[in-house]
């Protein structure tokens, strides 16, 4: 694996200003051993528009939890079909699945918080934590705004929770406008929830439409009532 200092990292950080140049260096430095972990929603779409542009052979790929709304599999097949890109698709252990909802049945995630952690663990990070075994880096399309623990985050950083390898957050400082704006300019394909509420999208069980004035991420685990809730990818565990 491509080993970086602190010292490297922070120069990069104050040295790369937009999200273009940002990816040029990751995918300069790290490709082929470098992907973007895409969920399909407005974020991961605009990054997706400027891997492509920069090197059209830059890897996508995404985790498909069995649980997914058709609106996303309509954008994931809108995406490849405009980009001509493989989109890399990883599923999670079947054996994991069928005894998770042998044991505590289909819709667990509703009983209670460690139920629901278990399953995004089940469904979601440990098929993420495979691939990136076998990368050098990944690339998110996290936005600093979305939730208090993004808020630390680097547009280049050490990702310490995979063995050191170095996480790119191209767009960390964007705002949600400035992501559609990019979107509509560039005429990418995006998934048509957005169109009826859902800011933000994961499985269909766990994301419901938004309230006007309620926060963006209000409909992600929405029976939940902590304020700062996340599925497990993006979380410090040693927090």
């Amino acid at each position: 694996m491509t080993k970086f200092t602190l010292e490297q990292i922070d120069e990069l950080n104050t040295k790369l200003k937009t999200p273009q140049e940002v990816l040029k260096w990751a995918l300069d430095n790290l490709h082929p051993k470098l992907a973007l972990a895409s969920s399909f929603g407005a974020e991961d779409v605009v990054v997706i528009d400027m891997l492509m542009k920069i090197n059209p052979k830059a890897r996508v790929f995404t985790l498909d939890t069995g649980r997914l709304n058709q609106e996303t599999y309509d954008v994931m097949d809108a995406i490849r079909k405009k980009y001509n890109i493989n989109i890399e698709v990883t599923f999670p252990d079947a054996q994991e699945v069928i005894e998770m909802v042998r044991v505590n049945g289909m819709n667990l995630f509703y009983d209670s918080p460690g139920n629901r952690k278990l399953c995004c663990g089940i469904r979601k990070v440990h098929p993420l934590n495979k691939m990136l075994e076998t990368l050098d880096g990944w690339i998110t399309g996290l936005r600093s705004d979305q939730t208090q623990n993004r808020s630390t985050s680097k547009k280049i950083e050490i990702d310490d929770q995979h063995n050191g390898m170095i996480k790119i957050n191209p767009i960390l400082d964007w705002t949600w406008e400035q992501t559609w704006n990019y979107i509509k300019v560039n005429n990418i394909p995006y998934n048509k929830l957005h169109d009826k509420g859902y800011p933000s999208i994961g499985c269909e069980p766990c994301t419901r439409a938004i309230k006007p004035g309620e926060d963006l991420r209000a409909g992600r685990w929405w029976w939940e009532n902590q304020s700062d809730k996340e599925c497990g990818l993006h979380m410090d565990h040693g927090k």
